[in-house]
């Protein structure tokens, strides 16, 4: 089995029942399973700052799927919440980034891991280390020690 780590994030609708639908959606995954999710938590939008806050979570998996399919199962479920991809950083009624795959580094035109952005992010880093504090970024580092590095964006468990 791999380990895959995976963003789950709403701010359209009910972002906290979609969330919490979404984990159930995970948990559904052929040949995969929820280990450990994270508590809720409420955001300040990134980019678009003109938008409803989000609520984030981070769910681990176990999974025998390989990575770029296990990406197309999370593109899946986003479509069927009603995904729509228009602006980058826009509102949405669920995005479901995968962040880690086992210590893998892999750069493909549609998949890159590590997330590139997920030691930038409060959003990500705050879930991830409430259910993998130690837990290594390859090429990075721990999660816990980039937290200090994101303490100034807004983030408050729920």
């Amino acid at each position: 089995m791999n380990t895959a780590y995976v963003a789950l994030g709403a701010n359209l609708g009910d972002p906290a029942a979609t969330v919490l639908a979404a984990f159930a959606a995970l948990a559904n995954l052929p040949e995969s399973r929820v280990v450990r999710s994270s508590s809720l938590y409420r955001t300040a939008p990134i980019g678009i700052t003109e938008q409803p806050e989000f609520v984030n979570a981070v769910a681990e998996l176990k999974t025998t799927l390989a990575p770029e399919t296990l990406l197309d199962a999370l593109f899946d479920i986003e479509e069927r919440f009603g995904r729509i991809r228009a602006d980058k950083n826009g509102p949405r009624t669920l995005d479901l980034d995968l962040l880690l795959y086992n210590d893998q580094l892999i750069e493909l035109p549609r998949l890159t891991l590590p997330h590139p952005r997920l030691h930038l992010r409060a959003f990500v880093l705050q879930p991830l280390a409430e259910i993998a504090p130690d837990l290594a970024i390859p090429g990075r580092g721990s999660v816990s020690a980039w937290l200090p590095a994101v303490a100034n964006q807004g983030i408050v468990k729920l």
